[in-house]
């Protein structure tokens, strides 16, 4: 499927796989790379160094190419940004924060840049200041979420309206049918975040991924409104939060308070049901086994193809 995202990438196909932390290591990029499409290292849950060393073994495991997904509001950001410059990693996914600040520096080495967005505003911004292609968003993603709460079916054609560079859709997407919807809405390549984090190679606890099949529709919750939304299974810890923000409100200060205990990595990595926020978006509801990510990149190509002739049957 020639295209300006797989030219951007170098890629076969117009899949990316989503950075998501303590779920994207150096096994799952490179096997979503080997697959024929792009492969993420999520870096929002590394160290420098460790990141370093999911570069090295990604670049071992694939001569595929695969990217970094940076969260620029680390306190660490610097050097996480050293690193992937060092290691000149050829695609670089920026999120939350302004890419702007950085972007020379990835370009400096021949980059591809691209930027995760919440509204058309921020899309604009984006594009201004050089990056190749823009992720739109919508709040049925997992993890965090814009303040907008614009869904993906509302949020992919007023970017796609908006800018000139390429739109990748994100937030809901699990398979080709939902890939060829997107396509119609004027996206050119699709982000998938939950489906990938529910595979073999994904560094999720085996109880994390059995929960995500589990899921169901509305099984998931977006808490922290107006400070910092994060869409994540409804247990035991979630459902507190709910309480807490419908009986006394939410500061910043105690949602500070409440991540400072690690939450994702305890509901992610770890598979602590009670205590843990196991991140996932709506799309659980569509997951119903934990395949490799090969299987789960041709199943999608298979479904996208699959509906296209559909539509075409149909009109």
């Amino acid at each position: 499927m020639p295209g300006r995202i797989t030219s951007l990438f170098r890629t076969e196909l117009p899949i990316v796989q989503a950075g998501m932390v303590w779920v994207s290591g150096w096994r799952l990029a490179s096997a979503v790379s080997a697959a024929g499409a792009l492969g993420l290292i999520g870096a929002g849950s590394m160290k420098p160094e460790l990141l370093r060393e999911h570069i090295t073994k990604a670049r071992a495991a694939t001569d595929r190419t695969f990217g970094v997904n940076l969260p620029l509001l680390r306190g660490d950001i610097g050097a996480l940004i050293d690193v992937v410059a060092e290691e000149r990693v050829p695609v670089v996914f920026t999120a939350a924060g302004h890419p702007g600040r950085h972007i020379e520096r990835f370009k400096r080495y021949g980059a591809t840049v691209v930027h995760v967005v919440a509204n058309v505003k921020q899309a604009l911004k984006a594009q201004e200041c050089g990056c190749d292609a823009v992720v739109a968003e919508g709040f049925e993603a997992g993890g965090h979420n814009g303040m907008d709460e614009l869904t993906t079916l509302t949020l992919v054609p007023l970017i796609a309206d908006a800018v000139s560079v390429p739109v990748i859709a994100a937030g809901g997407i699990a398979d080709g049918r939902q890939m060829a919807a997107a396509f119609a809405l004027g996206a050119e390549g699709v982000q998938v975040g939950t489906r990938f984090a529910a595979t073999v190679e994904s560094s999720g606890h085996d109880d994390y991924k059995r929960r995500i099949v589990e899921a169901g529709e509305g099984d998931t919750v977006l808490t922290y409104r107006g400070i910092l939304p994060v869409r994540a299974l409804r247990n035991p810890f979630m459902a507190s939060v709910e309480r807490e923000e419908r009986e006394r409100g939410m500061t910043r200060e105690r949602m500070m308070e409440l991540h400072a205990k690690g939450r994702e990595r305890k509901g992610i990595f770890e598979g602590d049901w009670q205590e843990g926020e196991m991140e996932m978006g709506q799309s659980a509801a569509l997951v119903r086994d934990v395949p490799p990510a090969r299987e789960v990149v041709r199943r999608m190509m298979e479904e996208f193809h699959a509906a296209r002739e559909r539509l075409a049957r149909s009109g």
